[in-house]
C-alpha cells in the first residue's frame, strides 16, 4: 500500500501576502534573517500582524544552512515567548530552520499541554520547496543532517511573487536548479507514483519555459510567479516520492565545502542522471525511460532511450551555461587536492544520506567517488 500526503493550504499569487492578515492569533513568532530585515520583507509581515492586532517576537539570526546552534537559539526565544502562530519568512534555510525549532521545542515540551501552533511558511525564493515538504536539512560541523517527519509540514504556505522579483541572477540560477533537480529525483525516485510524477512533469514544464526568462529579467512578474509555483509543486512531489543520490552527494559536498544547495545539485545533476539511466551501458533502466519521457514532454528528440537521456543531459547543461553555472567543481575555487583530500568523507556522508536509499539504482561507494570526480572535472564518463 502507498500513500500521498496533501497538508499545506496554499495561497498564491499577487498580494497572496495579505492573507496573513486573515489569521487569528495572539501572538506570532517570525523565524526570519537579516536580509529579510534589511530589505524590508520582514517589516511588511510585520506590519500586517499589528493592523490585526496580533502581537509578535522577532527572530532573525538565522543563517545560510543553519546549524543546531541557530535550533537551539531559537527554541528558547520560542520557548519565553510561546505563541499560537509561527511564521517562517525567507529561503529554504530559513524555513527548515523554523520547522526543526517547533519539532524540537514540541518533543521537549510535549508534557506541558502546550497545543502546537500554526506553522505558516512564506518563501522568498524559488527553490527548495520547503513550505510544502516534511524534510528540514541542518547542520552539524560538516555534516548535513536530513530530518523527515510529518509534523514538520506547514499549515500554510503563502507563495507571492512580489517577494523573489528581487532575488539576484546567480541564487535565481541555483534555486531554479533546485527545482529542477528536485523534480527530476522525484520522478525516477523508487517511491514514486501516478500522482507525484504528474506534479514531477508539471514542474520540468515549468522550469524549461520560465527558468531562463526569470535569470535575465527578474523583474518578469509572470515568469517569477510561474517558477515559484513549480518550485512548491516540486516539493509536493519530493515530499511524497523523495528524492536520490544526486541531494546526497550535494548534502554532503555543501557541507564540507560550504557550496549552495542549489548550486551542488547543478554541479552533479547531470552526472547522475547518466548513471541512473545507465547511458553508457545498455541503457535500459526504468530510469532512462522516464528521462526519454520527460525529453519527449518537453519537445526534446527522444526516438529511443539512449537519445531521450542524452537530450536530457544537453539540456541541463545548456541551461547551466546559460546562467554561467560553473562546469565542475573545480571551476568554483576548490583545489583537486583538498577535493581529493575529503572525497572518503565525502562518500561515506553520501551513502548515509536519508535521499540515497530511494535512489532508482543502487550506488556503492566507488560509484559515488567516481559521480563525484566527474563532477569535480564537469565531465561525464562510463561507470
Amino acid at each position: 500500500m502507498s500513500e500521498f500526503l496533501i497538508k499545506p493550504k496554499i495561497h498564491f499569487g499577487a498580494n497572496a501576502l495579505e492573507s496573513i492578515g486573515a489569521l487569528e492569533a495572539r501572538c506570532a513568532f517570525i523565524v526570519t534573517d537579516k536580509a529579510m530585515v534589511k530589505f524590508g520583507i520582514a517589516e511588511k509581515v510585520c506590519t500586517i500582524l499589528q493592523n490585526n492586532n496580533i502581537d509578535y517576537h522577532l527572530y532573525d539570526d538565522v543563517e545560510s544552512d543553519p546549524d543546531i546552534s541557530a535550533i537551539v537559539k531559537g527554541m528558547k526565544l520560542m520557548d519565553n515567548n510561546y505563541p499560537d502562530l509561527v511564521i517562517a519568512l525567507g529561503g529554504g534555510s530559513v524555513i527548515d530552520a523554523a520547522k526543526a525549532v517547533i519539532y524540537s521545542l514540541w518533543h521537549c515540551r510535549k508534557e506541558s499541554g502546550r497545543a502546537k501552533p500554526c506553522f505558516v511558511a512564506i518563501p522568498t525564493t524559488s527553490g527548495t520547496g520547503s513550505e510544502v515538504t516534511s524534510f528540514s536539512v541542518i547542520k552539524a560541523r560538516k555534516e548535513k543532517l536530513v530530518i523527515v517527519d510529518e509534523f514538520m509540514l506547514p499549515d500554510i504556505a503563502i507563495l507571492d511573487p512580489e517577494l523573489v522579483k528581487s532575488v539576484p541572477a546567480s541564487i535565481t540560477a541555483d534555486t531554479g536548479m533546485d527545482v529542477l533537480c528536485h523534480a527530476l529525483e522525484a520522478y525516477v525516485s523508487r517511491n514514486a507514483s501516478d500522482f507525484t510524477d504528474a506534479l514531477a512533469e508539471k514542474t520540468v514544464k515549468l522550469v524549461f519555459k520560465h527558468l531562463i526568462d526569470c535569470y535575465h529579467h527578474g523583474d518578469n512578474l509572470e515568469a517569477r510567479e510561474r517558477m515559484h509555483n513549480a518550485s512548491c509543486i516540486a516539493g509536493m512531489a519530493f515530499t511524497n516520492a523523495s528524492l536520490g543520490i544526486t541531494h546526497s552527494l550535494a548534502h554532503a559536498l555543501g557541507g564540507v565545502f560550504g557550496i549552495p544547495h542549489g548550486r551542488a545539485n547543478a554541479l552533479l545533476l547531470s552526472h547522475v542522471v547518466a548513471f541512473n539511466a545507465d547511458l553508457h551501458g545498455s541503457c535500459n533502466t526504468d530510469a532512462g525511460q522516464k528521462y526519454a519521457e520527460l525529453a519527449r514532454l518537453i519537445g526534446l528528440p527522444s526516438s529511443n532511450t539512449r537519445e531521450g537521456v542524452t537530450s536530457l543531459i544537453v539540456a541541463i547543461n545548456v541551461l547551466k551555461e546559460e546562467m554561467n553555472i560553473p562546469a565542475g567543481i573545480r571551476n568554483i575555487g576548490i583545489s583537486e587536492q583538498d577535493f581529493l583530500n575529503s572525497i572518503n568523507d565525502l562518500v561515506e556522508q553520501a551513502l548515509r544520506d536519508s535521499c540515497t536509499p530511494t535512489n532508482p539504482r543502487e550506488a556503492r561507494a566507488h560509484q559515488m567517488e567516481t559521480l563525484y570526480r566527474q563532477a569535480f572535472a564537469g565531465v561525464t564518463h562510463s561507470i
